[in-house]
């Protein structure tokens, strides 16, 4: 028997702007913000990275190195990238225990 498993691409199944926001949404309410760029990565390779280095104002390279695993980037950083994806951040008021 032989193993043909593809690796899991969560860039492949964030192919609409909907599943993009769920996707965000969720991560940002877990609060894990390794996790949020992560997923800030996968939501960057699922628009083109070179598109979004070029938007964001930052080389292909080193946004690969701000998003890879165990980056702590600077929150200006997240921020271009966020814009350069089309995403922007709201605040609310969070609900008391």
């Amino acid at each position: 028997m032989t193993d043909d498993l593809v690796p899991f691409d969560m860039a492949a199944m964030l192919d609409s702007d909907e599943a993009i926001t769920e996707y965000l949404s969720q991560v940002l309410a877990d609060g894990d913000t390794d996790e949020l760029i992560r997923a800030v990565g996968h939501v960057a390779r699922a628009r083109g990275i070179t598109r979004i280095a070029k938007d964001s104002g930052l080389g292909r390279a080193s946004l690969y190195k701000a998003l890879a695993p165990g980056a702590k980037p600077r929150f200006d950083t997240i921020m271009k990238v966020m814009r350069a994806i089309g995403i922007e951040l709201q605040a609310k008021t969070a609900a008391h225990p």
